[in-house]
């Protein structure tokens, strides 16, 4: 589960911003460990800079641009009603009454809620208004009429 990326340098030390970085801060305390092109790298510098942005450095070099994972088992249980992206992408997405509108290509925020974008083109506002049911164990999300627009 990808938690951030190699940002641009900080420093001369090899410390480094991550860029996309979780909000859980402790995914960037020191100690801490990561994968990296999927071998493991510990935390051995983290502060934030001015904004909030994590900096840290690792006990290794990593490429600018890598992606910062932990394993999807580290990954705390989300609460009621709350879900993961990787939750998400690839489920079929249907509307009362049956009619299939697509599958999860991918979750994007947006101002005021995050968008579930379809394969279809489609895009739904992921807010209880909308969806009705998200339904893991069968790989659905039930979404309300009047939000797909017509057949």
């Amino acid at each position: 589960m990808t938690v951030g990326r190699v940002g641009k340098p900080h420093g001369i030390d090899g410390s480094f911003f991550v860029d996309g970085g979780s909000a859980s801060a402790e995914r960037f305390a020191q100690g801490a460990t990561l994968l990296v092109d999927g071998a493991a790298a510990e935390i051995v510098a983290s502060k934030r800079a001015a904004g909030g942005r994590p900096v840290i450095r690792l006990d290794r070099e990593v490429p600018r641009g890598a992606d910062l994972q932990v394993e999807r088992a580290e990954l705390p249980v989300p609460d009621d009603g709350s879900y993961y992206v990787f939750q998400l992408v690839g489920l079929a997405v249907e509307e009362e009454g049956g009619r299939l509108l697509g599958r999860v290509a991918e979750v994007t925020p947006g101002p005021a809620n995050d968008v579930l974008e379809l394969d279809t083109g489609l895009a739904l506002p992921l807010v209880d208004a909308c969806v009705q049911e998200v339904d893991l164990a069968a790989g659905r999300i039930l979404v309300r009429r009047g939000f797909a627009g017509a057949d």
